[in-house]
Formats: structure tokens, sequence, C-alpha cells
């Protein structure tokens, strides 16, 4: 289970970045240009292609998808559950990115925005 880490310099969200010449795996942030070596070597490549507003089996390829990074910090507001995935994305219709929750219940799979 991955665990969120945060930018030093601007606390923004730290994701996965493979450095290729070095063969090694980076946290890097989007913001600015703050990098980190992960404590891990291994790299995963989320392969999910829809778009987020689908409400069908979409949901629980994200809650089960093991690249996505995992929260216990936040409470599904529907079902109660302590544990959801969380994702950067752009919403339909807006521009710039939106943090996701999915809720990882495979009852509920409910999502919310931050």
């Amino acid at each position: 289970m991955s665990t969120m880490k945060f930018c030093r310099e601007c606390n923004n969200i730290l994701y996965p970045k493979e450095d290729k010449e070095q063969k090694i795996l980076l946290y890097a942030c989007r913001n600015c240009d703050h990098q980190e070596v992960a404590d891990n070597n291994c790299v995963y490549r989320n392969e999910i292609h829809h778009a987020v507003g689908e409400r069908t089996q979409v949901l629980q390829d994200v809650a089960a998808d093991p690249t996505l990074p995992r929260t216990k910090s936040v409470r599904c507001a529907q079902c109660g559950h302590g544990e959801a995935v969380f994702f950067q994305a752009t919403a339909r219709g807006e521009e710039g990115m939106t943090l996701f929750f999915v809720c990882c219940n495979p009852n509920c799979g409910h999502r919310w925005r931050d």
C-alpha cells in the first residue's frame, strides 16, 4: 500500500517518476523542481484510460488499482469506510487538475472531490 508523500518546498503531493538514466524511482513534485529518491525501486504504470465522470466499472477499477496511492486520513461520506484511493485528473468541462478520492469499500465505490 502506498503512502502519501508531500513536497518539502510547496506541500504539493509527490508522484512516482522513473529516472531512466539512473534506473531509479523518484518522487517528484508537479508544482516545483523538488524530487527525492524513493525507498522502493518498484515502478508501476497506471493503465486506466477512462474518463473520470464514468460511473460504471471504472470506479471499482480505480479502487482496486495498486498503482494509485491510498490514504486512511479521510472517511467516505456515503458509507463511512476509512480507506480511499486518490488521484488528480481533469474534471469534465473544467481546466486544471482536481484531486479525486474513491472509496475502497467494494460495496460502495463513492467518488468525491477535494
